[in-house]
């Protein structure tokens, strides 16, 4: 029995097999194999090198017919380099010296080639490097396919350990819904998979280190997502233990399901507002079943993450019209595009930023590629007619920035009107305040746009200047932090002066032990993965606000996150001690 503690990203108790994935980076986990396993890993690898030798001289064909014979030439060089049998020796022997994967062995081997020409002198034979990578990729991709491929085919609900997930991957397994819980060596709690999890409902634990190293296909697994303990292979007591824990969990959530139709209401009569954030259109039922006042958060990525090329317009309307129209009058807040970062343009781009979450992304990325931009706006303001829609812009830290975004949205909407396609006229327009910058410029913010949503996620990671995604100085990422209190409080009472709608839509919204400090600075209008609804609605219809004042009066007299954190624990388990 292997016991491992990670960070607790998304509650709940799972038990079943493990399916182990490699990722679509090709981070490959250092994993062994039995003995007699050896012999059909190192046929995968033999075939894997047919099949790549075939991928190369097809695009070789391909070139010469197009652009002849010496622009051809350039794959001469990968295709010589498979045929020989030096490097193919090399990964087979390693596979049997060590019992390592074929997956493994291809990129321990291929890499040592590649630092080998990074190392040369020569600028020509530097510059191969790149190519060694290109082999190694395409021959881990022959490899790791199977993998993918296993993933379509399952037949039993399973437990998915890997290195890291990328944001296409998680788009994957959302569709095969088999996926009972999540377990990865990396990650941080609002990493895209922590987020991704957090809305199917399932257990994750991230930042686990290694687990990917002690767990293979099959092996019985608990997920404990709410300590963030993984157990591989437990014994009979451990088992039960957990069985016994899920039935209570079980209750509780069946509990809290009571307060579907009841409003969100203090116990002095304050109401509160409950909003749902989604990612995918089919997500909208969750939203409804858990008793959400509406969409605060549609992160519209996903159409961009599931397929290799662009949407069509026509495609996002769709997917806008269908959620739209299921919320029956309710509001919808769509976001507008928020690639970069962590998500597909850095998994796809040949040469990835070095410092992607302060590069091109977001709203930045989409005043550069106008044409996607524009698309998109139309596709939403097509959608507009079927309800009550909002646009949001993520990621605006200036002026200039919201005043372009608007500008598109302006031409969109005289596109549709020279076709003669109906659209709101109304519509209401916001942005994300996740950047310092935006949140000391509020108050000129708040002079153009119709309403504000706290983006904690991003506003925590650039105020502490810690990687969310990066499990290594996860400790530091904390939104108990006192300032990051103090920039929320500053941002809400901006928005109150303004007399402009604010919500907050970060995983912060969802978590119970900040409801009570949230209401208390002011926020009125929460946006929450949808299972977190009831637990935080409970909360609400439990306390007073003169209580939560006095909370997060003193929350701000507090020096650190860790005595923040205990006093707000305390303060919750006094309201509703099963959820502590």
């Amino acid at each position: 029995m292997l016991s491992k503690k990670g960070i607790p990203v998304s509650p709940g108790i799972a038990l079943g097999p493990a399916l182990v994935l490699d990722t679509e980076e090709y981070q490959i986990p250092r994993r062994r194999i039995p003995r007699e396993q050896c012999a059909a890993e190192q046929q995968k690898v033999e075939q894997a090198f047919h099949r790549t030798i075939e991928e190369y001289q097809a695009t070789r064909d391909h070139l010469v017919r197009s652009l002849g014979e010496d622009t051809a030439a350039i794959f001469d060089w990968h295709i010589g380099i498979l045929s020989r049998d030096k490097i193919r020796q090399q990964i087979l022997e390693l596979i049997e010296q060590k019992q390592y994967t074929g997956a493994y062995a291809v990129s321990t081997i291929l890499r040592e080639y590649q630092m080998r020409f990074q190392q040369m002198q020569d600028a020509y034979l530097r510059e191969r490097a790149v190519d060694v990578a290109d082999l190694e990729r395409k021959l881990l991709r022959h490899l790791v396919g199977e993998s993918r491929q296993a993933i379509e085919r399952m037949d039993q609900p399973v437990i998915v350990i890997a290195h890291d997930l990328t944001p296409s991957q998680t788009a994957e397994l959302e569709h095969s819904n088999k996926v009972i819980a999540i377990a990865t060596d990396l990650g941080g709690r609002t990493s895209h998979t922590s987020i991704v999890a957090r809305s199917w409902g399932i257990p994750a634990v991230v930042g686990l280190g290694d687990i990917t190293q002690g767990v293979s296909n099959g092996d019985t697994v608990v997920v404990d997502g709410t300590h963030g303990v993984v157990i591989s292979n437990p014994d009979t007591d451990t088992v039960q233990h957990y069985q016994i824990r899920r039935e209570q969990l079980t209750r509780l959530v069946r509990d809290l399901q009571t307060l579907r139709e009841l409003p969100a209401v203090t116990l002095d009569g304050v109401r509160v507002h409950l909003y749902g954030n989604i990612e995918f259109p089919h997500e909208v039922e969750g939203v409804l079943e858990k008793g959400a006042e509406g969409i605060g958060l549609y992160r519209t990525e996903f159409l961009y993450l599931t397929g290799q090329s662009e949407p069509s317009e026509e495609e996002q309307f769709e997917a806008y019209k269908q959620v739209v129209e299921r919320m029956q009058g309710k509001p919808v807040v769509i976001r507008t595009l928020d690639l970069g970062a962590d998500k597909m343009t850095q998994e796809r781009t040949n040469e990835p930023e070095r410092n992607p979450f302060l590069g091109c992304r977001s709203i930045r990325y989409c005043l550069q590629n106008l044409g996607i931009f524009k698309r998109q706006l139309r596709a939403i303001l097509r959608a507009s007619i079927y309800g009550d829609v909002q646009i949001m812009f993520p990621l605006i830290t200036t002026l200039l920035e919201l005043r372009q975004a608007k500008m598109v949205l302006s031409e969109a909407r005289e596109d549709l009107e020279e076709l003669g396609i109906p659209y709101k006229k109304d519509l209401a327009v916001g942005i994300m305040v996740e950047t310092p910058a935006a949140a000391d410029a509020a108050v000129q913010f708040a002079r153009e746009a119709d309403f504000f949503s706290i983006g904690t996620n991003d506003l925590i990671q650039y105020m502490m200047a810690v990687d969310r995604a990066n499990e290594r100085v996860a400790w530091l990422y904390s939104a108990a932090h006192p300032m990051v209190l103090r920039k929320v409080r500053d941002v809400i009472r901006t928005a109150d002066r303004a007399k402009i709608p604010v919500s907050l839509c970060g995983e912060m919204a969802g978590d119970p032990l900040y409801t009570i400090v949230l209401l208390g600075l002011g926020l009125r209008r929460f946006s929450m993965a949808a299972g977190d609804v009831p637990e935080v609605k409970k909360i609400v219809r439990s306390v007073t606000m003169a209580h939560c004042k006095r909370v997060a009066q003193h929350t701000l007299t507090l020096e650190n996150e860790r005595n923040v954190l205990n006093y707000l624990r305390d303060e919750t388990r006094k309201v509703l001690p099963e959820i502590v």
